[in-house]
């Protein structure tokens, strides 16, 4: 896995895992919980793995997007489940900038002469 590709998978790994460290600690303390909180994480786990796949039409804006979300996210919850979910965030942003490299560094068809008609 090269290009971010690694770094998102690990982004989405992370947020899924944090979404359920906060459900068994909700549950624990016989509270429910925020429901805008659980699916922000689970969004931000889904946009990393799509992000994660090779074939991905779009993988840095959407790697952004999850980044954002989960430093939004992190920094909602810094004082309790915070601190592992500004750490995806940030892999997230990281994996953006290095899916952002696999353009330049992959000839186009143009590049190889292969046009096609």
């Amino acid at each position: 896995m090269n290009s971010g590709r690694l770094w998102a998978a690990v982004t989405a790994a992370i947020a899924l895992l944090m979404d359920g460290v906060y459900l068994w600690i909700i549950h624990e303390q016989g509270n429910s919980p925020a429901i805008w909180f659980v699916a922000g994480l689970a969004v931000a786990a889904l946009l990393a793995g799509y992000g994660a796949m090779r074939a991905a039409r779009g993988r840095r804006p959407v790697l952004i997007a999850s980044g954002v979300l989960l430093l939004g996210l992190g920094l909602v919850g810094i004082l309790t489940i915070g601190l592992p979910i500004v750490l995806a965030g940030v892999l997230a942003i990281v994996a953006a900038t290095r899916a952002g490299h696999d353009r330049s560094t992959t000839p186009g068809p143009a590049a190889t002469g292969q046009i096609p008609s």
